[in-house]
């Protein structure tokens, strides 16, 4: 009827679907950094950043309490959502001046890429139990490792660690870090890294049985990683799980989609970290 206001000036079903697009669409990322207020969506919890390392975020409430986080949840920030992204981290640079390096503005690792002459390699080592181990770490954190001219060599078997340790003959300057799988109460591999007590040696780890349950099993496009009867080897049982011919296949697979350090579990990027740390103090080069 002319001059009779329209209460729907628009398609109501065209307005729902505009609303729905803008739910679906992922909030902003933001960089956190020490200070900034947020609070965690899901839980209400409100604090300023404290500090982020291994993929999480630890916020500090105006009464001192302390709690982590996922980067990957959904944060509120002056009353929008946003997702968190780590602030820029400085390469480990061991001596002299470095520039960034152009290109992508964190390697897999989350630390600035800077150009740098090649480095010797030190006397101290990165130790890992196994090939794939070796691999993953290789793709994860080799701009560090050759940025600190640290080496990683191979165990190949837990079994072996007092004999290695011993024919490294670890001392000043020649610091080892030692990294396992299944670090977990009573097991085997938790009682050898236990007999090992040395103030150059530094073993830790993580609680998955194999380096590869250490991959998110989101990346994979999986809600967990396949439960593997007790007996069954893990590799193995995994494989036939997914329907995968064999383990070099699905290692292959695995590891083409592992981007960065923000696919793996924080366990293994905390355990890395802190083996790097440590053979990259003064008294190790």
């Amino acid at each position: 009827m002319p001059g009779r206001h329209d209460p729907y000036p628009r398609d109501v079903l065209e307005e729902l679907e505009a609303e729905r697009a803008r739910a679906r669409r992922p909030p902003p990322a933001i960089e956190a950094r020490p200070g900034l207020v947020l609070s965690h969506r899901a839980s209400g919890f409100r604090g300023a950043v404290l500090r982020v390392e291994a993929g999480a975020v630890e916020l500090r409430a105006a009464d001192g309490t302390v709690r982590l986080f996922r980067l990957g949840e959904v944060f509120l920030h002056e009353g929008g959502p946003v997702t968190l992204v780590p602030g820029a981290r400085p390469g480990r640079a061991g001596g002299g001046a470095t520039t960034e390096a152009p290109g992508p503005a964190r390697t897999a690792s989350g630390s600035v890429p800077v150009r740098h002459q090649a480095r010797t390699a030190r006397g101290s080592r990165l130790l890992v139990e196994g090939v794939h181990d070796a691999e993953l770490v290789e793709q994860v954190w080799g701009d560090d490792l050759r940025h600190e001219g640290v080496v990683v060599e191979r165990l190949d078997g837990v079994d072996h660690l007092a004999p290695w340790i011993a024919a490294f003959g670890p001392g000043p300057g020649r610091r080892l870090g030692v990294l396992v799988d299944h670090l977990v109460p009573g097991s085997k591999e938790a009682r050898l890294a236990a007999e090992v007590r040395h103030p150059h040696v530094l073993v830790t780890g993580t609680p998955f049985v194999d380096v590869w349950e250490a991959v998110r099993p989101s990346v994979l496009g999986l809600d967990r990683w396949p439960q593997v009867p007790k007996g069954t080897d893990w590799k193995s049982g995994v494989c036939a799980a997914l329907g995968s011919p064999d383990p070099a296949t699905l290692w292959r697979a695995i590891r083409a989609r592992v981007r960065s350090y923000a696919d793996l579990d924080p366990a293994l990027v905390g355990a890395v970290e802190r083996l790097i740390d440590f053979v990259t103090e003064p008294d190790g080069t």
